[in-house]
């Protein structure tokens, strides 16, 4: 893996190696033809760099993939020790976190059960894609993934996965991942006791049979039991009451929220204990919902394993290890990644709010020049009466004489407009070239490309409160969430912190 190049030693960072020249080549790869399973420790400390791997690389990774996938069933059936990871969204440099051995595990010897949402919002979710497929390889017995409400054409094109690959890639090659989504297994039966699913249950699911009978190989629809299993919602309510058995999502734009009467009669239906999902964010990785009462093992327990979300939610990740009939949660701070402009953009798409701050600076002044300063840079009365003496001789006025003092008057204000229309864009600009940082990071809490409307008029104060907290960045992300009883012999719940703090 030969690095990047620096023939004019004139690199800003010299303790920052520079990302490798070249793709990884195919025999380094796939270094044993014979067993054509991916070298994935090398892929991963390759695209830990910054590397890339061939376009025809990429397309024999997935399509051997894709052979595994298809042979999975609708719903999977496993067994302890077990590490079952939530949304992941692109964040590469996380993932490599969590496959530690002191989070989630090494996979050489940790069984794995992922809950979808690999894709989106984070700037790596090619770079996710690959290592789990090579993951998945290495390890055919021992690795699964569930299909997200991400994995989807409708998703990807509106947040930014479609974006990525057309920038690291083609539309060739997002049309070929978008395929290999459509082959993810729905459900999981855990321990003959637990169900996972992305998302949640369904008016339309009384067994889970009516899993197995879902055609799965295509675009997930708008509505029915597959739409649900990856959209629908647990209530927000301590005890788990809904007025009805079912309650529509408008926070989704599509399928449910269900309730603590729900889940309980589907689980006792089908004589499982709880519902383990993923799909939502959680400040501390995980939720669990103890409809039931304190005392009384969970109904359902979310779990997000992207900690950081979005960079501006401040939120832990968290993994479910089960062994030896116990259920542990394992947390973990965010991990540091190299910084991407937002939306992949080049470097000249990125300074043209500084070009428009100087450019709106001079035509602020050649259209007033003697402005007595303030916050709100208003216009004095002595330039006004100014404005009008010039009038009055002719300066600014080529109507006749007779019509002088009205002409005079509404030149005026004319101009008196233009400097404060001036004047606010100069304001919008310097927000924007000064908070550059902070509005980014907003703006990545909104892939739909805006900002909350009036904050740039607010100016440094009011874009800081948007990122003070998970709460304030959750209500903010909100409308990118819609689409465009039993007791347990010998368990327990254990609850792990990290280790160290998180570096701010």
């Amino acid at each position: 893996m030969d690095l990047l190049k620096d023939p004019a030693n004139d690199r800003y960072v010299k303790t920052l190696k520079p990302p490798p020249h070249r793709p990884l080549s195919r025999n380094l790869m796939f270094p044993d033809k014979l067993k054509n399973k991916p070298d994935w420790k090398l892929l991963r400390d390759h695209l830990q760099k910054e590397g890339r791997i061939a376009k025809e690389d990429l397309f024999k990774l997935v399509a051997d993939c894709n052979k595994l996938l298809k042979n999975e069933g609708n719903v999977l059936y496993l067994q302890d020790p077990l590490t079952v990871v939530g949304d992941i969204h692109g964040q590469y440099y996380d993932l490599l976190k969590l496959l530690e051995p002191k989070v989630g595990g090494n996979p050489e010897n940790t069984k794995y059960l992922f809950l979808g949402d690999f894709v989106d919002r984070g700037s790596y979710s090619i770079e996710v894609i690959i290592l789990m497929y090579a993951i998945k390889l290495n390890f055919q017995n021992s690795v699964y993934f569930l299909r997200g409400n991400h994995e989807c054409r409708q998703l990807t094109a509106f947040f930014n996965f479609k974006e990525e690959c057309l920038y690291k890639y083609d539309q060739e090659t997002y049309e070929m991942l978008m395929d290999s989504f459509d082959l993810f297994p729905l459900a999981c039966i855990i321990n003959s006791k637990f169900i996972a699913i992305h998302g949640g249950i369904s008016p339309d699911l009384k067994s889970i049979e009516d899993i197995k009978k879902i055609e799965r190989y295509h675009e997930p629809p708008r509505q029915g039991l597959f739409c649900d299993l990856l959209w629908s919602d647990p209530v927000d309510q301590e005890q788990g009451y809904l007025d009805t058995a079912w309650k529509s999502n408008e926070v989704r734009g599509c399928s449910w929220f269900f309730g603590g009467d729900s889940a309980n009669k589907f689980l006792q239906r089908n004589n499982l204990i709880s519902i383990i999902r993923a799909h939502e964010a959680q400040l501390d990785g995980y939720k669990m919902h103890r409809w039931n009462g304190g005392q009384d093992f969970p109904v359902v327990i979310t779990i997000f394993s992207a900690p950081n979300y979005c960079d501006v939610y401040n939120n832990r990740g968290a993994v479910i290890k089960f062994e030896n009939n116990t259920l542990n949660i394992q947390q973990y701070q965010y991990t540091p990644h190299p910084y991407l402009l937002p939306n992949f953009m080049d470097i000249f798409t990125w300074s043209i709010p500084f070009v428009a701050e100087k450019i709106t600076e001079m035509l602020y002044n050649i259209l007033q020049t003697d402005i007595q300063g303030d916050d709100d840079e208003q216009i004095s009365e002595s330039d006004i009466q100014q404005f009008k003496q010039l009038t009055k001789q002719g300066g600014l006025q080529k109507q006749s004489t007779t019509g002088s003092s009205q002409g005079a008057q509404k030149n005026t204000e004319k101009l008196k407009n233009k400097i404060k229309f001036v004047s606010t864009m100069m304001k919008m600009q310097r927000t924007l070239r000064e908070e550059r940082e902070s509005i980014i990071q907003l703006k990545g809490a909104c892939p739909d490309k805006r900002l909350p409307r009036g904050i740039l008029m607010k100016g440094k104060d009011a874009i800081n409160d948007q990122l003070a907290d998970f709460t304030t960045a959750k209500s903010v992300d909100l409308i990118n969430e819609k689409m465009p009883y039993a007791q347990i012999p010998q368990e327990s719940i254990q609850i792990k912190k990290p280790s160290t703090q998180r570096k701010k």
